[in-house]
């Protein structure tokens, strides 16, 4: 065997191996190496005072700590019963000040908030929004004692007319009060129970023509609360309508498809659909699930919406537009309709890929329903949303 021819068959081997193996890079950005370097020095946070104590924020010792003085006392035997108060003295001489303090030590690091907080102010942005106090709730109510009610009575027939009536004794017991308190706590007494659900067999339609009103309307006016006079007032338009056949072992089966859309053209609208043998129960069914269906739509001056929306359903894409006064709104006639419905007045839409009609409802309806309102824009960047409208224009325009 040639000994030449062998060792270059190994060497032939050994030789791809040594070589460096080129290897993509899926990086998008570039190296680290051939990036140019900043034209500016970094800046520590010492240098910008971020990082030193703040001398504002004063370390508080338990001295500081004092316990209530009689003035506060009194602030809080208004708000609070005797019991309340001495678990608030028993829980405020069960913390040593010493510890207290200590503990609250104020943060010196650069991520430390630059005021202090303790949570007795609302912020609108950040914490939910304020609630009315509730009159309704008296801690001191109590029952009237029988020579409180005794007293009553004996007022009342002191002060009868020569010739008393039984309207009289009607007024006495509807306005006799049985507590002694707040009024609204006893007229109208704060509970955290659930309200009871009321039986739907009570539940009768306020309209005088109840003897009409056919079967799948009373369940509609039990199921959504609207009147009798709403419903009819609602405007319903049948968008999509065909005949669809069901293949069985008996043979075709023919029925009627509806899809209807109905609002009361002030922001509410809702989407339907409806299948039967018969066209007019077919048609029935997509008008009470559209109606029973019906959801608020934001809209922006109650003419138009916030920004631009987009909505897919399978291969159709809807682009709704904003647009400002007087434009009107230009799109197709199923769009058109619907912004009819909700009484919409300026936009524009278009409609991508496919036109199938009821995907192009579903759409449509889908991008109404996604639109983002300006203070949840706000509230989850944590900036105060402000109408510049009223700030430099008084709100003339």
């Amino acid at each position: 065997m040639n000994t030449s021819l062998s060792l270059s068959c190994l060497f032939a081997r050994a030789a791809p191996l040594s070589r460096p193996t080129s290897r993509r890079a899926f990086r998008t950005c570039t190296h680290l190496r051939a990036r140019p370097s900043p034209k500016h020095k970094s800046i520590k946070a010492s240098d910008l005072g971020l990082a030193k104590k703040n001398e504002e924020h004063k370390s508080i010792t338990g001295k500081d700590l004092r316990p209530y003085s009689e003035k506060e006392k009194a602030a809080l035997a208004e708000t609070y019963t005797p019991d309340q108060i001495a678990a608030i003295e028993a829980g405020e001489a069960a913390v040593d000040p010493q510890d207290l303090a200590e503990q609250g030590a104020m943060r010196v690091d650069p991520m430390r908030i630059n005021y202090l907080d303790d949570f007795a102010t609302i912020h609108p942005v950040v914490d939910k929004p304020i609630r009315a106090p509730e009159e309704n709730y008296d801690p001191n109510l109590r029952f009237k004692t029988e020579d409180e009610l005794a007293g009553d009575l004996t007022n009342w027939v002191n002060d009868l007319p020569d010739q008393p009536e039984r309207l009289d004794w009607m007024k006495f017991m509807d306005n006799t009060r049985l507590t002694v308190g707040k009024p609204e706590a006893e007229l109208n007494p704060r509970s955290y129970l659930a309200p009871e659900i009321p039986k739907l067999g009570l539940l009768k339609p306020a309209t005088a023509e109840s003897e009409e009103i056919d079967a799948p309307t009373r369940r509609l006016m039990r199921q959504t609360g609207f009147t009798y006079r709403e419903i009819r007032r609602f405007r319903v338009k049948n968008l999509v309508q065909h005949r669809v056949v069901n293949q069985t072992r008996l043979g075709k089966i023919q029925s009627m498809y509806y899809l209807t859309v109905a609002g009361n053209g002030r922001g509410l609208i809702g989407v339907g659909e409806g299948k039967s043998a018969e066209p007019e129960e077919a048609r029935t069914q997509a008008k009470n699930a559209a109606i029973r269906n019906m959801q608020p739509v934001p809209m922006y001056e109650g003419r138009t919406i916030f920004g631009d929306v987009k909505g897919k359903v399978s291969a159709t894409e809807v682009e709704l537009m904003t647009r400002p006064p007087g434009f009107g709104v230009r799109c197709q006639s199923l769009i058109f309709e619907m912004c009819r419905c909700a009484g919409i007045q300026d936009m524009a839409a278009r409609v991508t890929r496919s036109r199938n009609h009821m995907n192009t409802v579903k759409a449509t309806l889908q991008a109404l329903l996604s639109q983002r309102l300006p203070e949840e824009i706000a509230r989850a960047r944590g900036r105060k949303l402000v109408d510049v409208r009223k700030v430099y224009y008084g709100g003339n325009v």
